[in-house]
């Protein structure tokens, strides 16, 4: 079986609900407090491949570095969104549950079931 992983911060209510909802199904997932140990581009481009999402779509644009960095830029390409990411990991909307070769984004906490159904 696959491990489950969280991308999770502590301080936010919904990453801390999802990750006590894994918890409740007898699941023990590897936790990544991504501010702490940010992912790298290669770690982010593949999560938005699992998550089926474009790099925007993954992106807290309430963040003032997202305004800082002018990043609401439609000019910008999916690399230098990506990059921005991985250089300002709290740009990366949370939390994110990886479980093999599938993600969920847990916004509501209960979307990150749907990974564990088949088991």
């Amino acid at each position: 079986m696959p491990k489950v992983v969280i991308w999770h911060n502590p301080r936010c209510s919904k990453s801390r609900a999802t990750l006590s909802l894994i918890e409740q199904h007898g699941l023990d997932p590897e936790i990544i407090e991504y501010l702490k140990t940010p992912p790298s581009a290669d770690d982010i481009k593949s999560v938005l491949k699992k998550l089926r999402m474009r790099p925007r779509d993954l992106m807290r644009k309430g963040e003032p570095v997202y305004k800082e960095l002018a990043l609401d830029n439609d000019k910008l390409t999916d690399d230098q969104l990506v990059k921005a990411m991985a250089e300002n990991p709290i740009l990366i909307e949370r939390p994110v549950v990886i479980f093999g070769q599938r993600a969920k984004l847990g916004r509501p906490p209960e979307d990150v079931l749907d990974l564990f159904t088949d088991m």
